[in-house]
């Protein structure tokens, strides 16, 4: 069932690799499609942030794609419904960035990147790392922690590399709201009895990642 299709293996990696690489991962930048300043920019800052906004559409796509996913294995039993509610407010968030992102690209000049049908590709190394599953609600919870954890991590390495500074100052703001997506599902355990800290570390970071993510 998780077997990686060769047609997608070329393009394909975990958000944790992405930290590794600096391919900028799911950041939203909700509020900037008017700014006057995103169409002053010059060409080679304007190819630059495409590149870097399309790179973020990408990992959105995957975000809203892999919360569909997991939303069909929750059972109906109370903690799976629980489950559900926070990823149905995650990904309408992930929607609200890639709408936004789309229309930035598009502003800018670029062609934004279309969604695939599926990313199970990118979903199996958390799998196989143990840091999720899709076995259990509570186990589609970890999964969902990592991947937000990950994104979190990933858009402030690559926020810094965008040259038009209404998109920079916007797309820091997200950054709290990546971690925050992590905070919640982290509250959610403690509220299923789990014996962990809700913000277990001051940065959310590679140094650190091990602290926020729970695995099975």
């Amino acid at each position: 069932m998780y077997k990686t299709r060769s047609s997608l293996a070329t393009k394909t990696s975990s958000r944790r690799q992405l930290i590794k690489t600096g391919i900028f991962g799911a950041v939203g930048l909700a509020g900037v499609a008017s700014v006057p300043s995103v169409m002053a920019t010059t060409h080679g800052a304007a190819a630059n942030d495409i590149k870097i906004l399309n790179n973020a559409l990408y990992y959105e796509h995957q975000a809203i794609w892999a919360y569909g996913f997991a939303a069909t294995k929750l059972s109906q039993s109370n903690v799976g419904k629980a489950v559900l509610a926070i990823a149905l407010a995650n990904q309408a968030d992930h929607k609200e960035h890639r709408d936004t992102l789309a229309s930035v690209i598009t502003q800018l000049g670029g062609k934004p990147v279309n969604a695939r049908s599926e990313y199970l590709e990118t979903v199996k190394p958390y799998l196989e790392k143990g840091e999720g599953n899709l076995d259990s609600d509570v186990n589609i919870a970890k999964l969902a922690l990592a991947l937000e954890v990950d994104a979190a991590i990933a858009y402030t390495s690559e926020v810094a590399k965008l040259k038009t500074p209404a998109l920079v100052t916007a797309g820091a703001s997200i950054g709290s709201t990546e971690a925050s997506h992590a905070t919640a599902i982290r509250f959610a355990f403690k509220t299923l009895g789990v014996d962990l800290k809700v913000v277990p570390a001051a940065f959310v970071s590679a140094d650190t990642r091990n602290s926020w993510i729970v695995r099975v």
